[in-house]
């Protein structure tokens, strides 16, 4: 991106932020609570979207707006623990506008495989996105998650978060969520033309056993432990 961000009202922000949740979770990029939109209305001004709420059915008074450092300075419901990451990017590129992480089905399908989409097969990914990476994987809401991204924020405009999802920027709100919608259908070519004919990559012991103990944090007792690398011959 070589031009500045497309400076927005609060009031433009919040609606952008509601339109793209309808609309995510319209397409089904989302499930339940999944995903998170942020817009930047002035250098350290970020209106976000909060946790534990579905994005289909967000309402105004939801949203948070909050500094580069995270500290809520509007609004009254927690923060995303993704957030971190949108942060990580405004601070990377002073150009970024609006930065959206969701998981729709075939893109988050390279991510789980960690395969690139790297191939100048389309005109339309070329021309709107170019190369989008696979990020090391990291656990979800941790800092490892924004030190994984890092070193794309410059240089590209989207890129796919190991085993777990997608992550695109844009100068505006519509311009963040379009490459979203371009990287999935993209992913779904791909995997139309047998792009993706291969397992995807499963997390080690350690990095279950890390979820798990977040999973039992959250109060959530039951669900078993699923089958890891070591388990399937990946290790």
């Amino acid at each position: 991106m070589t031009t500045m961000m497309h400076a927005c009202t609060d009031q433009e922000a919040r609606a952008a932020i509601l339109e793209i949740g309808r609309r995510m979770f319209a397409r089904q990029y989302v499930a339940a609570n999944d995903g998170n939109i942020s817009v930047r209305t002035a250098p350290d001004r970020i209106w976000v979207t909060p946790t534990g709420v579905s994005k289909g059915y967000m309402t105004e008074d939801m949203l948070l707006c909050v500094d580069l450092e995270g500290r809520v300075l509007e609004g009254t419901a927690t923060p995303s623990s993704e957030m971190k990451m949108h942060l990580r990017v405004y601070r990377e590129n002073p150009e970024v506008g609006s930065v959206v992480h969701a998981h729709p089905p075939a893109a988050t399908s390279f991510a789980i495989a960690r395969v690139p989409m790297d191939m100048a097969l389309l005109t339309e990914t070329v021309f709107n996105l170019g190369v989008v990476p696979v990020a090391p994987y990291a656990t979800p809401g941790t800092q490892e998650v924004p030190e994984s991204i890092a070193p794309f924020c410059r240089t590209h405009n989207a890129v796919l978060l190991a085993n777990h999802g997608a992550l695109t920027w844009g100068r505006s709100a519509m311009e963040a969520y379009y490459r979203m919608e371009s990287l999935e259908g993209s992913a779904v070519i791909l995997m139309n033309l047998g792009y993706l004919n291969r397992p995807g990559c499963l997390l080690t012991r350690h990095q279950v056993e890390v979820l798990l103990e977040a999973r039992e944090k959250a109060g959530i007792t039951a669900g078993g432990v699923p089958r890891c690398a070591e388990d399937c011959g990946q290790a």
